[in-house]
């Protein structure tokens, strides 16, 4: 039994004790014990009833409930779910109307209770919501200053070998920089922006949406690759969830490709891929582009002047922030305590900086990835995105005050 409860029961023993004794009156026991007098008549019934245990708490749970659902129809609602274990309420709800029309079924909501009380639904641990940052974009006047990136939509080839063209495209020239064949993972695409960056140099931006591998629900939504721009100083511009119509005019070279290049798809992945190369060659030499006055992306085009550097250095910080590395399971040392961050920055350096309300921002190079908070808790933000897609959005609040940082007494460059 509790404590409080073992309490509870050893004070109503005691009070209908002293009231036995005849000592007390009813109104002095009532206001020694703190509780009202009809409180006290209920204990003295329940003694006087011979109950063995008329000094324990009852159930407070009606004893009839008219609209409790009847043990058939719950019984029919766990029979289907083991049947088809893959089926939600509302589905299952769905199907059971129409076996059995004229029976009136609960509300989906009352068969999710249901199946949890059998053992049917696993809970769903449920992560706390990144905290929004709006920002404005910078907009895109030149060649590099954004590109695009996304994975045209996979299909088959005539032998069977499933193709994911990764593409990407500058912004402001419209010019196809790179259609591979390669993995929607990070292994995969890590060769092709390689190669992209060497040839091309480095954009300022990268616009992408929130899937793997280029975004995550991580801090800041980062992956290790979108960690890795960030370090050769490209801004990751994340998309709004479900909103392909902000990456507009990528979309829109999608359709060209997809008509050009796989309708019908061709019988190998290498022929397939010298058919993107044949296209890319047409889309930016010879195609004119209407969004360009009918001229040519490569008119317009001009490699970066920002080179691929051959060695990355850690991110710098300024003296007001505290450094931590990232251990490999995406921790870091905090007050003597184990803080997670982030795995997408595991052996990354991040900087964290007092604010004047007690918290503590946390950076990864110049993007604010989070904050923790005074109980020692890491409070990941969500990526900075525009409200308003690809047009100027307007001036929000901060969601969190960053404009005070207090700066440190000293600098700890700690491993861990």
């Amino acid at each position: 039994m509790p404590f409080k409860e073992t309490c509870r029961v050893e004070e109503r023993v005691r009070m209908l004790s002293d009231y036995a004794s005849g000592i007390w009156s009813v109104s002095e026991l009532c206001r020694r014990y703190g509780v009202c007098r009809d409180t006290f008549y209920e204990w003295h019934k329940r003694q006087e009833s011979g109950e063995a245990e008329w000094f324990l708490d009852r159930s407070h749970a009606p004893v009839h409930c008219p609209h409790r659902t009847e043990e058939g129809l719950a019984d029919a609602i766990i029979a289907l779910r083991r049947r088809y274990p893959h089926l939600g309420p509302r589905k299952l709800r769905v199907v059971l109307e129409r076996k059995h029309p004229g029976q009136g079924w609960p509300a989906a909501s009352t068969i999710g209770d249901i199946l949890k009380r059998a053992g049917l639904i696993a809970p769903v641990r449920r992560r706390r919501p990144p905290i929004d940052q709006p920002r404005r974009f910078a907009a895109v006047e030149a060649a590099n200053d954004e590109w695009c990136v996304d994975f045209k939509g996979w299909f088959r080839t005539g032998d069977g070998t499933r193709c994911d063209p990764l593409t990407v495209t500058d912004g402001y020239s419209r010019f196809l920089i790179e259609v591979k064949i390669t993995s929607a993972t990070i292994e995969g695409v890590t060769p092709a922006f390689t190669a992209a960056f060497r040839t091309h140099g480095l954009p300022r931006a990268i616009r992408c949406d929130n899937g793997t591998p280029f975004g995550s629900r991580g801090a800041a939504g980062l992956t290790r690759l979108s960690a890795w721009w960030l370090k050769l100083g490209i801004e990751p511009r994340f998309i709004r969830p479900a909103s392909p119509q902000d990456n507009g005019r990528h979309e829109r070279m999608h359709r060209t490709l997809k008509a050009q290049t796989s309708r019908p798809p061709a019988a190998t992945a290498s022929e397939q891929q010298a058919r993107f190369d044949a296209f890319r060659q047409h889309y930016n030499q010879e195609r004119p582009h209407e969004a360009l006055g009918q001229r040519l992306p490569a008119e317009f085009y001009a490699s970066s002047p920002r080179p691929m550097p051959e060695r990355l250095e850690d991110p710098w910080y300024d003296a007001d922030h505290q450094v931590r590395r990232v251990r490999s399971n995406g921790e870091i040392m905090w007050k003597n305590d184990l803080v997670f961050v982030s795995e997408a920055l595991i052996g990354e350096l991040i900087g964290i900086a007092e604010l004047e309300t007690g918290d503590h921002l946390v950076r990864f190079c110049d993007l604010n990835i989070g904050f923790i908070d005074r109980r020692g808790v890491f409070v990941r933000f969500a990526p900075p995105r525009p409200r308003s897609g690809l047009r100027e959005p307007h001036e929000h609040p901060a969601p969190h005050d960053l404009s005070g940082i207090l700066p440190v007494r000293n600098v700890d460059n700690q491993s861990g």
